[in-house]
């Protein structure tokens, strides 16, 4: 099995309306975002994914959160969670990486990093 990774960062200010702690104030992080893809057959010039192709489509669905305040977006339902935040941009690439003619099946995995310890990850199901 093959796996590849990249990474992009955006900024975004939250609050977790469902929290009870210094996180149901408004605040801001810089994200790091890293997405996996994984596969066992490779291309004919020999890789698993386009690392350009990946990295674009990452950036692309980072736009959308990137500078904004996250409670604005209904897709979070007010309690813009690392978890959350993972599921969106793993579905927003999942229906980006057709258009680059990539199998989106490949995408595996999604993690959000709030802080270089704090981490959510979301990933295909195996079922």
């Amino acid at each position: 099995m093959f796996s590849v990774r990249v990474e992009a960062d955006f900024a975004a200010a939250h609050f977790l309306s469902h929290y009870h702690g210094k996180c149901e104030r408004l605040h801001g992080h810089n994200y790091r975002v890293r997405l996996w893809c994984r596969g066992d057959t490779l291309d004919e010039g020999g890789m698993l994914a386009d690392f350009g192709v990946l990295k674009g489509a990452l950036r692309e669905v980072l736009t959308e959160l990137d500078h904004h305040n996250l409670n604005d977006n209904p897709a979070f339902c007010q309690d813009p969670s690392a978890e959350r935040i993972a599921a969106y941009i793993f579905h927003g690439i999942e229906g980006i990486l057709p258009r680059f003619e990539m199998n989106p099946a490949s995408l595996w995995a999604v993690e959000v990093f709030e802080t270089p310890t704090n981490m959510a990850r979301y990933e295909r199901s195996l079922a």
